[in-house]
């Protein structure tokens, strides 16, 4: 299974999913980093020098750090969507599936419209540096 830093944004019923998937997953609270205003290039070191991918909803911000060049051990982005079990299940495929180590790589979990499905579907896209 994955080891994962959540920062603090992330919804703590995305991470209570992630767990119940025996994903071994850190929260900024558990950490001692919560609520200091710890900037996100510090928060990717703190998750990179203890071996975890990022899983964070903050889009703009960790693609810049992932396109930056910064050497990193792997940054997954959520989407804002209260489907937090749709969440957690396509990481976890995509981790299961893919055979890849995370890092260095960012990995979007979004929602898709499949053609004739009576509802949106998550997939994990893989962006490039």
């Amino acid at each position: 299974m994955a080891r994962f830093y959540s920062n603090e944004n992330l919804p703590i019923d995305l991470v209570e999913a992630l767990r119940q998937l025996n994903h071994d997953v850190l929260t900024s609270y558990e950490a001692g980093r919560a609520n200091q205003n710890i900037p996100d290039q510090e928060v990717l070191a703190f998750a990179t020098a203890d071996r975890r991918c990022v899983v964070t909803l903050n889009r703009q911000d960790f693609i810049a750090l992932h396109r930056s060049g910064t050497a990193h051990s792997g940054i997954i982005i959520c989407k804002e969507d209260r489907d937090y079990q749709g969440q957690a299940q396509t990481l976890h495929s995509y981790v299961e599936t893919s055979g890849q180590d995370l890092s260095d790589r960012l990995i979007r979990i979004q929602k898709q419209n499949q053609p004739k499905a009576k509802a949106q579907v998550f997939v994990a896209k893989v962006y490039s540096r």
